[in-house]
């Protein structure tokens, strides 16, 4: 018989964990709320249960801290910053899950989960367990032994980790466990508050340690210690004994171990799927019906001695007692299938009327009933999701709620057309506003059969984008939330992604039309559900005039693609290849051996380990190997010529796989051009997002970045690419909000901004500014819209950070509107929960009320922040919107191709150079007219480099 496992997960180390792996995309539900904690607790605990199968599962919460601890040192973690409210709200939401999963909540006042985790886990070893601490918190190491482990949960790609007694002594570099209580003393804890012994860091811990071999024989033993390590651990034995005691995990908490409480069972699904609603969480409830509903053999983990390898073991299902459903399938009397629950609607449990339109008399009686409307939703189904060479297989339509019609497309090309064409006066109906969810890839789809789509649109997409811009926005997700209706998975049609996946041409069209149908039914309601509340918030202004308008603009120039010179890219690639080879040589001769320079394991130990590069005290990841991160790299630079080298052989790679090697295979066959997608429901502050390839990212500060710009063609010997680039408009942006007279007369008489600002804040005249001065001005006037500190400007400068605080302070004092500019959007945001940009665009910031200071603070600097890059967003796009209109009304030749930041891309006939440069920037300088005028600067060449 296999020993029993019991798993012990310490709550708060993995709701902290969980809430700061989402804290830069944070988990927000149509209600606002943060649900970013329960959703990483919730992940961790059921990635436990899938991959280990328990035996026996409980849960420590910790409960108005250590009584005992805080008896012996007041000051016990008394500097930690306060709960995040997210992880406040999560609490009580993460003990009624698990009371739902009937897993042992176990808690106890005045003591911590640790001790909690200790004495059980001790307790349930001399019942016979092994026992898996399910924990990030190295602490645990000291309660390590042959049968007690520590098990660190999966994390950004990387696998879990169990420690038994040997990597526990490798990673402190001990002879026993329990020797991890005096390192830890040693050494103190700053999150904890534990004072430690002055002088002591990670590696003069292990170095005392591997020659006394704990604390108590160290401070017995200091006459045999040098200098002022000496005089300082003398001088502190108290700290030290105290020190360790703060770091000794408790193992006589009262708790006691139950065999029968602690055993997994079936979960009250009822009381999860209502948690689970009331949360939004749709993916998780299905991952939990999934893990709770499958009767299948399953790993479980063979701990021989202290090897802690998992291996694959077959083992039976358990039985559940008589009436009782067992956890991982049914009862004898069950089927074998999950059993379905609920709280959505779906198709078969509502009423609707679908029906298929095929024929001429069914065909003309659909279109004169469209010709009737004043809104029609419509949806189109086509054979792949690349709208510019998908075909269409079919068109829904729906202008009542549970009603809809679908029209199926012949496979044959001739006669599709000829179907399309039937629809063209309903399409070009200027008078009937046509619905939909993502619309620019239905407009794309139409065109290619000729179609336009004319008259007002609504995106539902787009719609709730404006509404609740940090949640997703596909339909399964709005549906749910907004309608409680679950929409049929095109994967039950299709299959899931792969060499497998049908064709919808292949699906049978009584299930097309069911989908189909339902696509265009659901879309509607979405509609009449956003359209009130985009009045209510504000935004329906901006929803019509910029977001909306900008569908058609996008889908123009995605169709219209730009020109990329493959062969150019091509000879770029050799070169690349062979500069890369011959710095690879160079790094492999400095380091003395050749090594796998992809490896950071193997390139921390060649700098850190061989070459000693930085120092003694270099940083290291969770799993013991030293971090070689572009930041860490960065820093080190100019210590020595193999980190400048490394960082150079990153970047030429990078650039080789991402954009030289990667371009010219996204070139389309058809077009023989490249055709970027732009995502208007990504960035919360209003910026496009590029996709496929992602155009915007592609690096100019460098100059083999700029030279990949260079294989960005115009169309053809006739053509010019002109680039059209807003100068500094977010500056000029925040000096029209805050109304600062300096810097808005500045612009007003046309001058260098950065070489102004540094004239004022070095109080030296303007002619006498150093080309130094000024670029300290430039980092100060761009970092102050992202709350740069001394701190920060230090770094990205040669100042000190007595300089740099001197800087801040002289920049506020002659721009002190701009300060008092920066509070009131604090203190608006405060009271509104939101900022606005120029045009009414809300971010929407549920921490700025925050408790906890760093929360709290990257919520301020978004109230600063966002109405800049929003308005900059918004402004750029009426200047496409308007540029747009004109070329199609006017009978421009040229084509507008690329948005990219605050440049924007043409392709322009070489007969139309004159007039369009005054027309582009007459456009762009009058999109929005502030206090502080636009500037846009013009350039053209052959390739957008030239043109740059």
């Amino acid at each position: 018989m296999s020993q029993k496992r019991l798993f012990l997960l310490d709550a708060y180390a993995l709701i902290f964990r969980g809430y700061y792996a989402f804290i830069k995309n944070p988990r927000i539900n149509s209600k606002g709320m943060d649900t970013s904690a329960i959703m990483g607790f919730m992940n961790s605990l059921m990635d436990v249960i899938r991959r280990e199968k328990p035996d026996h599962l409980a849960v420590a919460f910790d409960k108005g801290g250590s009584d005992y601890r805080l008896e012996m040192f007041t000051e016990y973690k008394a500097n930690r910053d306060e709960t995040p409210e997210a992880i406040k709200i999560a609490v009580p939401y993460i003990q009624e899950l698990l009371r739902a999963m009937h897993i042992p909540i176990i808690e106890e006042a005045g003591y911590e989960a640790d001790d909690l985790i200790g004495t059980l886990a001790k307790q349930a070893e001399k019942q016979g367990y092994k026992v898996f601490m399910v924990t990030p918190d190295k602490d645990f190491g000291q309660l390590v032994s042959e049968n007690i482990f520590m098990y660190r949960p999966a994390r950004m790609g990387n696998d879990i980790e169990i420690w038994g007694v040997d990597e526990v002594k490798a990673k402190f570099e001990v002879e026993h466990p329990l020797q991890v209580i005096d390192f830890l003393g040693m050494m103190g804890d700053a999150v904890d508050n534990i004072p430690g012994l002055p002088g002591v860091g990670e590696k003069t811990a292990k170095k005392l340690l591997a020659e006394f071999g704990s604390m108590e024989n160290l401070l017995e033993n200091t006459d045999k210690l040098k200098g002022a390590l000496k005089e300082k651990i003398e001088a502190n034995k108290e700290k030290g004994i105290l020190s360790k005691k703060l770091a000794t995990i408790l193992l006589d908490c009262p708790v006691t171990f139950n065999e029968t409480d602690y055993e997994l069972s079936k979960p009250d699904v009822e009381k999860t799927d209502a948690i689970f609603q009331e949360l939004e969480f749709r993916q998780m409830k299905a991952q939990f019906d999934k893990l709770f509903g499958s009767g299948k053999e399953y790993d479980e983990i063979d701990t021989n001695g202290t090897d802690t390898n998992l291996i694959t073991k077959k083992a039976p299902i358990k039985k559940a007692p008589e009436n009782q459903m067992d956890l991982f399938g049914f009862s004898d009397d069950e089927s074998d299938e999950p059993k379905g629950h609920s709280f959505y609607a779906t198709l078969e449990t509502t009423n609707h009327f679908y029906q298929i339109v095929q024929g001429e008399i069914p065909t003309r009686l659909l279109i004169q009933n469209l010709m009737t409307q004043k809104s029609v939703c419509f949806d189109t189904e086509t054979t792949g999701i690349d709208a510019l060479n998908a075909e269409l297989v079919g068109m829904s339509f729906s202008w009542e709620k549970g009603k809809a019609f679908y029209v199926p497309f012949p496979e044959n090309q001739e006669e599709a057309q000829q179907l399309a064409n039937k629809f063209k006066p309903f399409f070009e109906n200027e008078a009937i506003e046509k619905i939909g969810q993502n619309m620019k890839y239905d407009l794309k789809v139409l065109r290619n059969y000729g179609l336009e789509v004319k008259g007002s649109l609504f995106d539902t997409m787009i719609a709730h984008y404006l509404i609740n811009p940090d949640m997703r926005h596909n339909m399964d997700v709005l549906a749910e939330t907004y309608l409680k209706y679950s929409p049929k998975s095109i994967e039950t049609l299709i299959g899931k992604k792969g060499k497998g996946q049908k064709s919808m041409r292949d699906v049978a069209l009584e299930d097309i039309k069911e989908y189909a149908a339902e696509d265009a039914d659901i879309t509607l309601q979405l509609k009449e559900n956003f359209q009130p509340i985009l009045e209510k918030v504000g935004t329906k202004k901006l929803f019509d005039e910029i977001e909306i308008p900008l569908v058609q603009v996008l889908a123009d120039m995605e169709a219209e693609g730009i020109r990329l010179d493959v062969d150019f890219l091509k000879e770029m690639s050799k070169e690349m290849a062979i500069e890369i080879q011959l710095l690879e040589q160079k790094i492999y001769e400095t380091a003395g051996e050749t090594f796998n320079l992809a490896s950071p394991k193997q390139l921390g130990d060649i700098l850190f380990d061989k070459l000693k590069i930085g120092g003694a005290k270099q940083k290291k990841t969770k799993t013991g190997q030293y971090a070689t991160g572009e930041e860490i790299l960065s820093y080190l630079a100019n210590d020595h010529e193999i980190v400048r080298n490394i960082l150079e052989w990153r970047q030429m790679v990078k650039l080789q796989s991402t954009y030289i090697d990667a371009l010219p295979n996204q070139v389309d066959a058809k077009t023989q051009r490249v055709h970027t997608d732009y995502m208007q429901t990504v960035a919360a502050t209003g910026r496009l997002s590029s996709n496929n390839p992602n155009l915007q990212n592609i690096p100019i500060r460098t100059e083999r970045g700029r030279q990949i710009r260079k294989a960005f063609i115009a169309r053809d010997e006739n053509y010019t690419l002109v680039s059209a680039d807003y100068s500094q408009i977010e500056l000029r942006i925040i000096a029209a909000l805050s109304g600062e007279e300096n810097m808005i007369k500045a612009f007003q008489n046309h001058e260098d901004i950065h070489k102004s600002t540094a004239a004022k804040v070095f109080n030296v005249p303007l002619e006498e500014v150093t080309k130094e001065q000024r670029s300290h001005a430039k980092t100060v006037n761009f970092g102050i819209i992202y709350g740069v500190s001394a701190f920060g400007l230090s770094n990205q400068t040669n100042l000190s950070r007595k300089e740099s605080a001197e800087l801040i302070e002289a920049y506020y004092q002659n721009y002190p509107k701009l300060k008092s500019f920066m509070s009131h959007q604090v203190d608006f945001a405060r009271e509104h929960g939101y900022v606005e940009t120029i045009s009414g665009r809300r971010r929407y910031l549920k921490d700025i009320n925050s408790a906890n200071a760093i929360v709290r603070g990257g919520a301020e600097r978004n109230a600063v922040n966002a109405p800049i890059q929003g308005s900059a967003a918004d402004i750029i796009k009426i200047a496409m919107i308007n540029i747009h209109k004109r070329l199609k009304q006017e009978n421009w030749q040229s084509k507008m191709l690329l948005q990219v930041h605050d440049e924007l891309v043409f392709d322009v006939h070489n007969s139309e150079l004159e007039k369009i440069q005054p027309m582009i920037k007459h456009e762009m300088e009058n999109a929005f007219i502030m206090a502080v005028p636009l500037e846009v600067e013009i350039g053209l060449g052959k390739d957008w480099l030239a043109a740059h």
